[in-house]
């Protein structure tokens, strides 16, 4: 018992379960629990800049120049077309499934989101900043995102360069600081939790819980229709059977399941990329821990889902190029994904606001975070895994023989 209660997860799980209680018994008592709540929320929120930005300096500028060259780019391209595809399906399904229908929400003061007028155009050059310091302050991700990547870059010329890599250091120094104070703030999230989700049953009422319910089946639906789509493609790219590359995955995908960490799962994928998939390791050691840092399927669809469905909860209407703008700021926020405890819920303290979506929604998915980590960790395991398999292929260096056998 003692050592369930020791995990952060089971924690959360535990604070969702009594705020429910609390909020359908003591309904007017528990909005006054809620600054409590919107506290916690700023803690997180507040390092989530930088927290984003120092992750994918990082994760750039480490990277050798000559790693960077076709091999890189086409490790990214294939990245982020993986990514792209899980956060339109996770929009996709929102629509169709509609999550956060049939609630009454009448009870919130929620400001409804304008629809963009914008012209695919004007929305592509509204990513770049004009000053990266104001898009700090607004909390802007795309823009904090591509000026981190361009800085990245620099930062691994100058340091191949041999002229100086102290500033590498010092950011991976940096890093580990804000990691360290995101796992301190997230030791507060039982608290935290509680102090959100029972004001929101308190006004809501359990109708909420059908929300919890009919995410987790779109998410669910959402893994298996992404991973049945990503694996008949790779298949066909590399000229292999599906069903025999579903196989040869099935170890890593029950490890990812169960752990609900990609680090976990990490020895386990090189493994069998080697052994069973017939990946050279050279491939294997440069692809699949990059995808740790730079490919998160399963985070993606995570977001985009969460937004279509909160927008639907709260009654907010979203124009197509806000969805637009939802695929690509969930495709851009996993680029900085770190792993840190409850990380899903500080990916959601990053997008949500930046949508203009109440961030009090973060609380509701809190208590469910470990059942979606399973099938946002799956996403993220099996898809890093097929690119790899996609570049080995593209550079001669997969071996059918083991794949095969």
């Amino acid at each position: 018992m003692k050592k369930f209660l020791s995990n952060i997860t089971n924690q959360v799980l535990i604070a969702t379960v009594l705020g429910v209680i609390a909020g359908i018994l003591l309904p007017d008592m528990m909005g006054n629990v809620k600054f409590i709540g919107d506290i916690f929320l700023r803690l997180i929120q507040m390092s989530v800049v930088v927290l984003v930005m120092g992750a994918v300096i990082e994760a750039v500028g480490s990277l050798e120049p000559k790693e960077l060259g076709k091999m890189g780019a086409k490790v990214f391209a294939w990245f982020m077309g993986s990514t792209i595809l899980a956060a339109a399906l996770g929009i996709i399904l929102g629509l169709v499934i509609q999550p956060g229908e049939g609630i009454d929400t009448s009870a919130f003061d929620v400001e409804v989101i304008e629809t963009s007028s914008q012209t695919v155009f004007e929305t592509i050059t509204a990513f770049f900043p004009t000053n990266v310091i104001q898009a700090m302050a607004d909390a802007n991700m795309i823009q904090v995102i591509i000026f981190a990547i361009l800085f990245g870059l620099a930062l691994g010329l100058i340091k191949d360069e041999g002229k100086n890599s102290i500033l590498i250091d010092f950011i991976t120094a940096f890093n580990n600081t804000i990691l360290k104070m995101i796992t301190m703030i997230m030791k507060l999230a039982p608290i935290g939790v509680f102090c959100l989700i029972a004001p929101v049953i308190g006004q809501v009422g359990i109708a909420v819980l059908l929300t919890l319910a009919k995410f987790l089946m779109a998410f669910g639906i959402g893994t298996f229709l992404f991973l049945t789509i990503w694996i008949f493609i790779t298949a066909v790219y590399c000229k292999v059977s599906p069903v025999k590359l579903a196989q040869n995955m099935w170890r890593m995908t029950i490890v990812a399941l169960t752990t609900t960490s990609s680090a976990v799962t990490l020895p386990v994928q090189l493994e069998d990329g080697k052994n069973k998939l017939g990946i050279s390791d050279r491939i294997s050691k440069f692809v699949i821990p990059l995808g740790m840092s730079l490919n998160s399927n399963g985070l993606a669809m995570f977001l985009s889902l969460a937004i279509v469905t909160f927008a639907q909860f709260y009654g907010i209407p979203m124009g197509l190029g806000n969805l637009v703008n939802a695929v690509i700021l969930s495709t851009l926020a996993t680029l900085g994904t770190v792993v840190v405890p409850g990380g899903g819920l500080v990916a959601l303290a990053m997008v949500m606001p930046a949508l203009g979506l109440p961030t009090e929604s973060i609380a509701i998915l809190a208590g469910i975070d470990w059942f979606s980590g399973m099938f946002r960790t799956v996403l993220n395991v099996d898809a890093d895994t097929t690119v790899a398999l996609i570049i080995a292929k593209d550079e001669d260096e997969l071996d059918y023989d083991v794949f095969r056998a």
